[in-house]
């Protein structure tokens, strides 16, 4: 399979780049803002080979940011999908995969889950109009051990743990998310990877505190503490991913949140003085 790819340099990027060139894969181009190369590059570029499928996994995934600024889910997300389709589209890549968000379930809405919900309407309409096949992928706080500068949950509970600093939770002890080790979702994806006009939720299935996963990170550390916080705009308090669907072809989460979060932190205490933040 030929493919063109973003985000290869972010956590999911990184393990399934690397999954796929372990399966002779082989990628004809490769798109991050982190390696230098924004989407708007595909605007002045043509491919000499016919790719198979287009993996768009670039986003603006902080929430909190785009509720500050609206534009930020706009710019990089809305005008992203279209400048990505309508790369596919001129270039004849007959499929896209995208990684949508399992945040567009819950209730609570925002500019970056109706970024994401656009997003997969319009993959949908290019399905219909010009017959580019989709598969959407929809992941839960997907965490593994990676230097992850789009700084999400985990990222922050353990680096603020092992410089003794404080872990703040949006909400009370209650507060739930479903975590997934990035080995399980890079497992579960190659499943369903061959699978057209479709989507699939990708988590572990399983509801687990924040409470408790920061008191395991501060155990771990031996330092840092936790403290609540009131809620943040639209950030729900109970999340737990339906994955019935993927399940029913074998899916199987192997790693436990307690297995999970102990490699990951072993990663970052091990290259603390290589994460410049």
């Amino acid at each position: 399979m030929k493919f063109v790819m973003t985000g290869h340099k972010g956590l999911i990027g990184t393990f399934l780049l690397k999954k796929l060139e372990e399966e002779k894969h082989r990628p004809l181009l490769l798109i991050d803002k982190r390696a230098g190369k924004n989407l708007s590059e595909f605007k002045k570029i043509k491919l000499n080979e016919k790719a198979d499928v287009f993996i768009h996994l670039a986003s603006f995934c902080k929430i909190s940011e785009t509720i500050k600024n609206p534009q930020l889910a706009f710019k990089n997300n809305v005008l992203g999908i279209f400048t990505v389709l309508e790369f596919c589209r001129k270039n004849k890549i007959p499929k896209i995969i995208f990684t949508s968000s399992s945040r567009i379930l819950s209730k609570e809405k925002n500019p970056y889950t109706a970024s994401k919900i656009y997003s997969e309407e319009l993959i949908k309409s290019y399905h219909q109009c010009y017959k580019i096949n989709y598969l959407i992928i929809r992941p839960s706080t997907v965490y593994g051990p990676f230097d992850d500068k789009t700084r999400r949950i985990i990222d922050i509970f353990i680096l603020n743990a092992l410089k003794g600093k404080e872990l703040k939770i949006f909400g009370n002890k209650e507060k739930t998310l479903d975590f997934t080790y990035i080995d399980d979702f890079i497992n579960g994806l190659m499943i369903v990877i061959n699978k057209n006009n479709t989507d699939f939720n990708i988590g572990s299935g399983k509801e687990t505190k924040v409470s408790y996963v920061a008191d395991f990170i501060i155990k771990l550390a031996g330092k840092g503490k936790k403290k609540f916080y009131p809620p943040q705009i639209t950030q729900p308090q109970k999340v737990k991913i339906d994955i019935s669907t993927i399940k029913n072809l074998g899916f199987r989460p192997k790693v436990s949140i307690e297995e999970g979060l102990t490699q990951t932190f072993n990663w970052y205490k091990k290259n603390l003085k290589k994460i410049k933040r």
